[in-house]
């Protein structure tokens, strides 16, 4: 299993504290995690720093945006040998209407999406919304 040094490193990202505990932080996660959510687990952390850290890690894809309908963007962890590719990288995401949170369905691939002539896909999201094993129980 690859150290998250090596992980960043591999992505051409330089390796900094404040990275490494980001990192860490959305690894230790079951669920996505909002920009409020890192800077609350940060709290003496710069905000500017906490953002183009999760941007970064956004672009070089370590990290992917889940939009899950609430109007608050999440963020998530990779799986080991993604890019984000609309083809061949995209998994369901849940949203729990009763505890709201968002948990990625990495077991549960979207099928390859064809798009009419002339249609250029840039994102695709697919969300389930319900109970999660938590609220239902």
């Amino acid at each position: 299993m690859e150290t998250i040094e090596q992980v960043l490193e591999s992505k051409n990202i330089r390796v900094t504290a404040m990275r490494l505990l980001i990192y860490k932080f959305l690894a230790e996660k079951q669920v996505a995690a909002t920009l409020s959510d890192i800077e609350k687990a940060f709290e003496k952390a710069d905000r500017t720093t906490l953002y183009r850290t999760v941007k970064t890690f956004v672009e070089k894809a370590i990290v992917h945006q889940i939009d899950d309908g609430t109007g608050i963007t999440k963020y998530a962890l990779c799986e080991q040998d993604c890019s984000c590719e609309i083809e061949t990288d995209l998994h369901l995401h849940f949203h729990c209407n009763n505890c709201n949170e968002t948990i990625c369905l990495t077991d549960h691939k979207i099928p390859k999406i064809k798009v009419p002539d002339g249609f250029i896909s840039e994102q695709i999201n697919l969300v389930v919304k319900g109970l999660c094993d938590k609220c239902s129980a």
